[in-house]
Protein backbone atom coordinates (compact mmCIF):
# COMPACT_ATOMS: atom_id res chain seq x y z
CA UNK A 1 0.00 0.00 0.00
CA UNK A 2 1.25 3.29 -0.80
CA UNK A 3 -0.55 5.29 1.67
CA UNK A 4 1.03 6.94 4.96
CA UNK A 5 -0.88 8.11 7.51
CA UNK A 6 0.08 11.61 9.35
CA UNK A 7 -0.15 10.55 12.25
CA UNK A 8 2.52 7.57 11.42
CA UNK A 9 5.02 9.95 9.88
CA UNK A 10 7.97 10.72 12.53
CA UNK A 11 8.85 14.02 13.84
CA UNK A 12 12.23 15.12 13.53
CA UNK A 13 14.57 18.16 13.78
CA UNK A 14 15.38 20.81 11.12
CA UNK A 15 18.69 20.80 10.16
CA UNK A 16 19.72 23.89 12.01
CA UNK A 17 17.69 22.10 15.16
CA UNK A 18 15.57 25.36 15.43
CA UNK A 19 12.38 23.77 14.53
CA UNK A 20 10.46 20.28 13.47
CA UNK A 21 9.54 18.62 10.12
CA UNK A 22 7.98 15.43 9.65
CA UNK A 23 9.44 14.01 5.41
CA UNK A 24 6.57 12.56 3.40
CA UNK A 25 9.34 11.23 0.88
CA UNK A 26 12.78 11.44 0.03
CA UNK A 27 14.66 10.38 -3.06
CA UNK A 28 16.81 7.91 -3.44
CA UNK A 29 15.29 6.18 -0.43
CA UNK A 30 17.05 6.43 2.91
CA UNK A 31 18.72 9.89 1.83
CA UNK A 32 20.43 11.82 4.13
CA UNK A 33 19.86 15.74 3.74
CA UNK A 34 23.19 16.10 1.84
CA UNK A 35 22.64 13.45 -0.68
CA UNK A 36 19.00 13.55 -1.72
CA UNK A 37 17.97 14.29 -5.51
CA UNK A 38 14.49 15.77 -3.82
CA UNK A 39 13.03 15.71 -0.55
CA UNK A 40 9.09 16.60 0.66
CA UNK A 41 8.31 17.35 4.02
CA UNK A 42 5.82 19.37 6.15
CA UNK A 43 7.25 21.67 8.59
CA UNK A 44 5.90 22.81 11.94
CA UNK A 45 7.14 26.56 12.87
CA UNK A 46 6.32 27.48 16.36
CA UNK A 47 8.82 30.77 16.85
CA UNK A 48 10.70 33.32 14.81
CA UNK A 49 13.93 31.12 13.63
CA UNK A 50 16.26 30.85 10.13
CA UNK A 51 15.38 28.35 8.06
CA UNK A 52 18.18 26.05 7.24
CA UNK A 53 20.78 26.84 4.23
CA UNK A 54 20.67 23.78 1.43
CA UNK A 55 23.50 24.78 -0.93
CA UNK A 56 22.09 24.21 -4.62
CA UNK A 57 18.90 23.28 -3.85
CA UNK A 58 15.38 24.84 -5.29
CA UNK A 59 12.96 25.02 -2.89
CA UNK A 60 9.24 25.33 -2.49
CA UNK A 61 6.41 26.04 -0.09
CA UNK A 62 3.22 26.37 0.54
CA UNK A 63 0.87 27.52 4.31
CA UNK A 64 -0.76 24.36 5.41
CA UNK A 65 -2.13 25.79 8.84
CA UNK A 66 -2.22 28.78 10.79
CA UNK A 67 -1.67 32.83 9.74
CA UNK A 68 1.51 32.27 8.25
CA UNK A 69 4.83 33.93 8.52
CA UNK A 70 7.21 36.79 6.66
CA UNK A 71 10.17 35.37 4.82
CA UNK A 72 13.07 38.05 5.09
CA UNK A 73 16.01 37.51 2.87
CA UNK A 74 19.47 38.86 3.52
CA UNK A 75 19.04 41.10 0.43
CA UNK A 76 16.40 42.84 1.83
CA UNK A 77 13.25 41.39 -0.07
CA UNK A 78 10.37 39.66 1.94
CA UNK A 79 7.73 37.26 1.08
CA UNK A 80 4.42 37.00 3.15
CA UNK A 81 3.08 33.25 3.24
CA UNK A 82 0.05 33.91 4.58
CA UNK A 83 -2.32 32.41 2.23
CA UNK A 84 -2.72 28.56 2.27
CA UNK A 85 -1.76 26.28 -0.61
CA UNK A 86 -0.02 28.66 -1.99
CA UNK A 87 3.29 27.70 -3.28
CA UNK A 88 6.48 29.94 -3.34
CA UNK A 89 9.79 29.31 -4.65
CA UNK A 90 13.08 30.38 -3.69
CA UNK A 91 16.74 29.44 -3.78
CA UNK A 92 17.88 26.67 -0.90
CA UNK A 93 20.81 29.04 -0.08
CA UNK A 94 19.40 32.18 0.54
CA UNK A 95 19.49 33.13 4.24
CA UNK A 96 15.69 33.56 5.26
CA UNK A 97 14.86 34.69 8.50
CA UNK A 98 10.98 33.64 9.80
CA UNK A 99 8.90 36.13 11.94
CA UNK A 100 5.24 34.20 12.34
CA UNK A 101 2.45 36.42 11.72
CA UNK A 102 0.20 34.91 14.80
CA UNK A 103 1.01 32.22 16.10
CA UNK A 104 2.16 28.47 15.10
CA UNK A 105 2.47 27.06 10.94
CA UNK A 106 2.82 24.01 9.38
CA UNK A 107 3.78 24.52 6.03
CA UNK A 108 4.17 21.77 3.09
CA UNK A 109 7.90 21.68 1.64
CA UNK A 110 9.53 20.37 -2.07
CA UNK A 111 13.14 20.91 -2.04
CA UNK A 112 15.00 19.55 -5.79
CA UNK A 113 18.62 19.20 -6.26
CA UNK A 114 19.29 21.78 -8.59
CA UNK A 115 20.55 20.01 -12.03
CA UNK A 116 19.43 16.84 -10.97
CA UNK A 117 15.60 17.15 -10.28
CA UNK A 118 12.98 19.30 -11.34
CA UNK A 119 9.32 19.60 -10.40
CA UNK A 120 6.70 21.77 -8.45
CA UNK A 121 4.07 22.18 -6.16
CA UNK A 122 0.17 21.81 -7.52
CA UNK A 123 -2.87 22.95 -5.79
CA UNK A 124 -5.58 20.65 -6.56
CA UNK A 125 -9.03 21.59 -6.02
CA UNK A 126 -12.25 20.13 -7.59
CA UNK A 127 -12.27 18.13 -10.74
CA UNK A 128 -9.55 15.65 -12.35
CA UNK A 129 -6.09 15.86 -12.09
CA UNK A 130 -3.80 14.07 -14.32
CA UNK A 131 -1.08 11.87 -12.19
CA UNK A 132 1.34 11.30 -15.14
CA UNK A 133 4.34 12.16 -13.76
CA UNK A 134 3.15 12.76 -9.67
CA UNK A 135 5.08 11.26 -7.53
CA UNK A 136 2.68 12.48 -4.58
CA UNK A 137 -0.29 13.38 -3.24
CA UNK A 138 -0.84 14.91 0.22
CA UNK A 139 -4.27 15.62 1.20
CA UNK A 140 -5.06 19.12 3.22
CA UNK A 141 -8.38 18.99 4.05
CA UNK A 142 -11.32 16.71 3.75
CA UNK A 143 -11.07 12.80 2.38
CA UNK A 144 -9.92 12.09 -0.79
CA UNK A 145 -10.34 8.88 -2.72
CA UNK A 146 -7.38 7.42 -4.53
CA UNK A 147 -7.15 4.30 -6.50
CA UNK A 148 -5.80 2.41 -3.60
CA UNK A 149 -7.37 3.91 -0.91
CA UNK A 150 -9.14 7.05 1.21
CA UNK A 151 -6.88 10.03 2.64
CA UNK A 152 -7.90 11.81 5.40
CA UNK A 153 -6.11 15.45 5.56
CA UNK A 154 -2.67 14.59 6.57
CA UNK A 155 -2.15 11.72 5.01
CA UNK A 156 0.02 10.88 1.63
CA UNK A 157 -0.21 8.80 -1.13
CA UNK A 158 3.11 7.90 -2.76
CA UNK A 159 1.76 7.16 -6.51
CA UNK A 160 3.42 4.61 -7.81
CA UNK A 161 6.07 4.62 -10.88
CA UNK A 162 4.59 5.14 -13.79
CA UNK A 163 0.84 5.35 -12.59
CA UNK A 164 -1.31 7.31 -15.44
CA UNK A 165 -4.74 8.16 -15.67
CA UNK A 166 -6.77 11.16 -13.57
CA UNK A 167 -7.62 11.24 -9.55
CA UNK A 168 -11.02 13.34 -9.24
CA UNK A 169 -11.43 15.59 -6.13
CA UNK A 170 -15.03 16.55 -4.84
CA UNK A 171 -16.44 20.11 -3.88
CA UNK A 172 -14.57 20.05 -0.37
CA UNK A 173 -11.24 18.36 -0.89
CA UNK A 174 -7.69 20.35 -1.54
CA UNK A 175 -4.56 18.49 -1.83
CA UNK A 176 -0.67 18.86 -2.50
CA UNK A 177 0.40 17.17 -5.48
CA UNK A 178 4.11 16.69 -6.17
CA UNK A 179 5.08 16.90 -9.72
CA UNK A 180 8.24 15.95 -11.17
CA UNK A 181 9.58 16.81 -14.51
CA UNK A 182 12.48 14.51 -14.40
CA UNK A 183 14.04 12.23 -12.24
CA UNK A 184 17.04 11.24 -11.31
CA UNK A 185 18.28 7.62 -12.30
Amino acid sequence: MSIVRGADIAVTPWKNGMGRTRELAVHPAGAALSDFDWRVSVAEVDSAAPFSAFPGVDRQIALLEGAGFAMRFADGSEHRLDEPCVPFAFAGEASVDVTLIEGATRDFNLMLRRGVADGRIETWRAGTHALAGVVLVYATSAEIVTPEGRLQAGDVWHVPDGTQGTLTLDGESIALAVRLHRRAV
